[in-house]
């Protein structure tokens, strides 16, 4: 399976990505998302930034982020931690 599937206008994202993003278990993503403490956000690109989306999933402090186009192929991760950045 690709990481990320954009089908009838809904994304699915491998519990392992966010998972990896997130610094957790992929276990803990199911349980994390229905219990609300791991929430999500996607954002369409405008204008130059048209045909891509933004992806961001929250968890405690740290915030991962997926840039990607329509076909579902990751243009770029971020991950945010409360404490410091990485890419």
């Amino acid at each position: 399976m690709t990481a990320v599937v954009l089908e009838d206008g809904e994304f699915s994202v491998d519990a392992a990505e966010i998972a990896e993003g997130l610094r957790i278990h992929p276990t803990q993503v199911l349980a994390g998302m229905r219990r609300r403490r791991i929430t999500s956000l996607c954002e369409r690109g405008v204008d130059e930034d048209a045909g891509r989306y933004r992806l961001t999933f929250f968890y405690a402090r740290r915030r991962f982020r997926l840039v990607v186009d329509e076909a579902g192929t990751i243009i770029d991760r971020m991950v945010e931690d409360r404490r410091n950045r990485s890419r």
